[in-house]
């Protein structure tokens, strides 16, 4: 039997959650593929989805309370519509907690997206 592709197994999470979480994972998910079509989905720690482009753009955990989206270098970011709102205090990361019915603002989210994957574009080329 064939193991599942990560797509697959994201879309089993989202499935899996079956509430608001779920929702709000695939629309955010859904808006990670809008501003990044290459995109590569991940599965990775036992059950986390990742999207990369050279390198990690960000995480998409979900807990009781909160789905969190982790930009691994979100710090270096910059962040003008003020989306970041949680791990604000490292020198790297910076995350994005979604409450039950937070409405987020999908053009800032989409240039998030994009200026990470310009970060690790611009590592790689050194």
């Amino acid at each position: 039997m064939d193991e599942p592709t990560p797509s697959q197994l994201i879309d089993q999470r989202i499935a899996e959650l079956g509430d608001w979480r779920g929702a709000v994972l695939a629309h955010m998910r859904a808006l990670i593929h809008q501003a990044l079509p290459d995109v590569v989905e991940m599965w990775k720690w036992r059950g986390v989805p990742v999207w990369e482009r050279d390198g990690i753009l960000c995480t998409g955990e979900s807990y009781k309370a909160v789905v969190k989206l982790t930009f691994a270098k979100g710090a270096s970011l910059p962040d003008p519509a003020s989306l970041f709102n949680a791990s604000l205090d490292g020198n790297v990361r910076r995350a994005i907690d979604l409450l039950e019915g937070a409405a987020v603002d999908e053009e800032a989210f989409k240039a998030l997206i994009l200026a990470a994957a310009a970060l690790n574009g611009a590592k790689k080329k050194r």
